[in-house]
């Protein structure tokens, strides 16, 4: 989807979402205020908390779309988790405020006053955001955008939100006891829990997390698919919006290779991975394989077994020996779930270099990027 066409869909969602919202707000304020209960206003300013939600993200996309230029020359995308950052805050905030308010009425108590009206209003809210949560949600995967998706999930948590604020009443009808205020702490504790869900997921946008194991093994064959490409290694996905994802992956190919060779290989891999996944390769690093001397081959073999034989110990790659030389280099990836991954590496040099005193080995610790 072209990005003019993704930000009419984000613009044109949001709308709908701040009218719907504002609707609400309006009716809810009214007869939460007519029936003296702190709930019902509660759910009011959540929703109107979603009708300014919707705008940043109006404000998020418009910044998002803006095109690349001299001093951001990948683009504005990542302006969308701004605007997410600047979604949960408000949800935080709205839990927060809720919670506190909430204890309070439960210190002081106040008698609700419900009518026919008020629970119609109430009702009618519940199946109101049902359906913008779902379809917010939907446009939100749609297009890919997380401020969109944050939007559609607390509009179904509002959905939850005024379908308890509506079972405190009937239970207050029917037997006379008030729930109010403890369903708005039930409430408050939902909303924050959302909001902190939120916080982390973009969190992890904005830091870089590790890409997706089907996505990073899609690319990975797709580069392997290429006949002069051994192994695909160190794979490292950048994202600089939902539409621009930049990447890294280091290629073992034969040592007999020209460069005339390697250019028409790397050119082939960015062009194969761009086709079948919307990833633009910016640099292919380059491993040389030996593999026209055997005792380099059973060199390899020794090193990788003894590496490989130590518990936490994920890959080994890159090897490459030059015999006159007596050098050697290779890269390690250690599993992060190991305490001390610097001396589980130091004891592997230690290991390698027992088996081949004669070499002067340079042994890198890799970084375990992707599946």
């Amino acid at each position: 989807m072209a990005q003019s066409d993704r930000e009419r869909v984000i613009v044109r969602t949001s709308i709908i979402g701040i009218v719907a919202n504002v609707l609400l707000v309006a009716f809810k304020a009214a007869v939460g205020l007519a029936a003296n209960s702190i709930a019902i206003v509660l759910d009011a300013v959540n929703n109107l908390t979603d009708a300014l939600s919707s705008v940043i993200t109006i404000l998020g996309a418009k910044l998002a779309g803006k095109k690349p230029d001299r001093d951001h020359p990948l683009g504005h995308g990542r302006y969308e988790y701004l605007s997410a950052m600047v979604i949960v805050a408000i949800v935080l905030y709205a839990g927060i405020t809720s919670l506190v308010e909430s204890v309070k009425k439960i210190i002081e108590p106040e008698i609700a006053d419900y009518s026919m009206v008020t629970l119609t209003i109430v009702a009618a809210a519940v199946i109101v955001k049902i359906i913008l949560g779902r379809y917010v949600s939907a446009k939100g995967r749609a297009v890919d955008s997380g401020s969109l998706i944050a939007s559609g999930k607390d509009a179904l948590f509002d959905a939850a939100i005024s379908a308890s604020v509506l079972a405190a009443a009937l239970i207050y009808l029917g037997t006379g006891v008030s729930l109010e205020a403890y369903v708005g702490v039930i409430i408050s504790i939902v909303i924050i829990k959302a909001g902190i869900d939120m916080l982390r997921e973009t969190l992890d946008d904005i830091l870089g997390s590790r890409p997706d194991p089907d996505l990073a093994k899609g690319i990975k064959r797709t580069v392997c698919a290429d006949p002069d490409v051994f192994g695909a290694y160190d794979l490292l996905l950048e994202s600089y919006g939902p539409d621009l994802t930049i990447g890294a992956v280091h290629v073992e190919v034969r040592d007999t290779m020209t460069a005339a060779e390697i250019d028409a290989m790397t050119r082939r891999v960015q062009a194969a991975v761009l086709e079948e996944h919307h990833i633009a390769l910016a640099t292919v690093g380059i491993y040389s394989r030996n593999t026209t001397n055997d005792e380099v081959a059973e060199m390899r073999s020794a090193i990788t077994r003894c590496a490989m034989s130590h518990e936490g110990v994920l890959q080994m790659h890159g090897f490459y020996a030059d015999i006159e030389k007596r050098t050697a280099s290779f890269d390690l990836i250690i599993d992060f779930a190991v305490k001390d991954r610097e001396d589980l590496y130091a004891h592997i040099v230690e290991d390698v270099h027992e088996l081949y005193p004669d070499y002067t080995f340079n042994i890198t610790l890799d970084r375990d990027l992707s599946d």
